[in-house]
């Protein structure tokens, strides 16, 4: 009976973790800098395909992925503006003429600031787990998006998302698992 009556604040406290709890604690993270390796399962392909290197966050909208391996590359998403490089090619991307592309980067972008309402644009988000182990399922509500993906889950730590799996609606998938790096 004690250790129940010791335990109960415990239970409680983990009962009523949801995502409003989980958007509040992202939210405190401004700044972060990590590696990634990703691995793209791609039907016409034999094999997955894995690439890797570093991704970069600066609240609220700007992110940064710098492929490293098997070629440089990289993809910089700052306000509604995209900049993709690739050796000597550089393209420069409008979101707003690019809806789709605009609510997928959303989902990370969203997810990072902990702005639920950006998430529910155009998603419908459930969450399982606890804060210690979460898992955040997005699924898309436009009919556009939905013939694209399936879903994305973005699974964490406490404040700190450590995998993305996108499932798109042809099959492919995409998972890209993330460590955090120490800041300078």
């Amino acid at each position: 009976m004690v250790l129940a009556m010791m335990l109960l604040p415990a239970i409680s406290h983990a009962a009523n973790w949801d995502i409003d709890q989980l958007m509040q604690g992202l939210a405190q993270i401004r700044t972060g800098q990590a590696s990634f390796v990703e691995k793209k399962t791609i039907a016409m392909l034999d094999r997955p395909v894995e690439s890797s290197g570093e991704l970069f966050y600066r609240a609220p909208d700007h992110l940064e992925k710098r492929t490293l391996k098997p070629k440089p590359e990289s993809m910089i998403v700052d306000g509604g503006k995209l900049v993709i490089e690739r050796g000597q090619k550089k393209y420069r991307l409008q979101l707003e003429d690019y809806p789709e592309l605009a609510a997928f980067i959303d989902s990370i972008r969203g997810t990072l600031a902990g702005d639920r309402k950006a998430l529910e644009r155009n998603y419908r988000l459930s969450l399982d787990g606890t804060a210690e182990h979460w898992t955040l399922q997005l699924v898309p509500i436009d009919e556009k998006m939905q013939a694209v993906v399936k879903r994305i889950q973005i699974a964490g730590v406490r404040d700190a998302v450590r995998s993305m799996e996108i499932t798109q609606a042809d099959g492919d998938s995409s998972q890209m698992l993330i460590e955090k790096m120490a800041t300078p």
